[in-house]
């Protein structure tokens, strides 16, 4: 009798725990996916904001843009530049594009940067 009750005890803590682990196991990963879209959000906001103006809400360039011959973010030629390269381009600014140094933050930036490699796979 008392096996019994010993061997259901130890299987209820064994699900339990098997539950527990389970559980930390994925909410990392589940918030890790909420924060990708919540970057994602912010970034596709920003682009609106700072730069959609000049580089058209597709990274192909405005009118206004073209006109300055502001680059396709769609080419090979901005695709192949390094992240960092990007971020200071973004950061300093380049030619007639302002600095974004004073206004965005480094966390900003960077999803920027994601934001702009995903125009890539939309030319």
């Amino acid at each position: 009798m008392f096996q019994k009750k010993t061997r259901k005890s130890l299987t209820y803590t064994s699900a339990i725990l098997t539950a527990v682990v389970a559980g930390l196991t994925l909410f990392p990963i589940s918030s890790a996916r909420a924060t990708a879209a919540q970057d994602s959000a912010a970034a596709s906001a920003t682009f609106k904001t700072k730069c959609a103006l000049c580089h058209g809400p597709d990274g192909s360039g405005s009118e206004v843009g073209k006109s300055m011959n502001v680059p396709d973010f769609r080419s090979e030629a901005v695709q192949k530049l390094s992240d960092a390269e990007l971020a200071q381009v973004v950061s300093d600014g380049k030619g007639g594009m302002p600095s974004f140094k004073g206004s965005l933050s480094a966390d900003q930036i960077h999803v920027l940067v994601k934001h702009i490699r995903a125009f890539a796979a939309k030319k």
